[in-house]
């Protein structure tokens, strides 16, 4: 399940970005839940919540 990228992620990748769960209760509910309430766990982040780490070309040969 993608939405719309965060803004740290839209100037990497303007497309989309997977759903994060960010706790355990979203994960349990991603596994465990009705549909209904899954579906609700397909929203933003607050802006600022991701940090990006690394940035540039992969060195290696992946």
């Amino acid at each position: 399940m993608t939405r719309e990228p965060y803004a740290e992620v839209k100037p990497i990748h303007p497309k989309a970005m997977p759903v994060i769960l960010a706790t355990e209760d979203e994960f349990d509910a991603w596994l465990n839940a009705p549909v209904e309430e899954v579906l609700n766990l397909q929203r933003p982040l607050p802006d600022g919540a991701l940090q990006i780490v690394a940035r540039g070309d992969r060195k290696d040969a992946a």
